[in-house]
């Protein structure tokens, strides 16, 4: 399970740090791809292949359904960590998560959020409140 949060900056090239407790959890290949409020959500390579699964069995004929599977796998990539501990995010990821330089690695139970410290804190206080 991923749990905790991590303060960790994006650099110009779209590279950050996974902190070392989620890079065993994640393996050598994983997925990032669109999340929900606009952040992004990374998968172990096992997690993605279950979310595939609930994705695949969704009704075709609906066209919500249509499009959530349109969202998730069209901004998918298959990614890795380098010998640094980094991700290299594509960067039509990074643009849509509006990730700058500040970011907040997350763990969210079977997967894990990268989001802008932006973004971040409006959605951490509201849970806080709640």
């Amino acid at each position: 399970m991923f749990m905790g949060e991590y303060a960790h900056n994006i650099d110009k090239k779209g590279r950050i740090i996974i902190p070392a407790k989620f890079r065993d959890d994640l393996g050598e290949n994983f997925v990032i791809t669109k999340g929900m409020e606009n952040c992004l959500y990374v998968y172990p390579e096992d997690e993605w292949n279950a979310f595939e699964d609930k994705l695949n069995a969704l009704p075709t004929t609906k066209k919500d359904a249509r499009m959530f599977v349109r969202m998730m796998t069209s901004k998918a990539a298959e990614c890795e960590i380098d010998a640094q501990g980094r991700v290299l995010i594509p960067s039509p990821l990074v643009k849509l998560a509006e990730l700058v330089k500040e970011c907040m690695v997350i763990g969210a139970a079977n997967h894990v959020e990268i989001w802008s410290r932006e973004r971040w804190e409006p959605v951490d206080e509201e849970a806080n409140d709640a």
